[in-house]
């Protein structure tokens, strides 16, 4: 997810990707499941991001751990 409107959620950084994790309950209010820099998971507006789609090694490079 890309972060694109932070108004009221100041800890999210503007033009960041984050990881999604999948919840479906959290989706059926407007909300998704991110993971942040510290390996906790938050709920945010699903209106603060947009949705992107990486090629595979690019995911793989950009969350991999270490």
């Amino acid at each position: 997810l890309l972060c694109v409107r932070n108004k009221e959620c100041e800890d999210l950084e503007l033009r960041k990707l984050y990881e999604q994790l999948p919840d479906a309950r959290a989706a059926d209010d407007g909300y998704v499941r991110v993971l942040d820099e510290s390996g906790e998971d938050y709920l945010y507006p699903e209106a603060c991001f947009s949705f992107v789609s990486l090629p595979r090694d690019a995911r793989k490079a950009l969350f991999a751990e270490g």
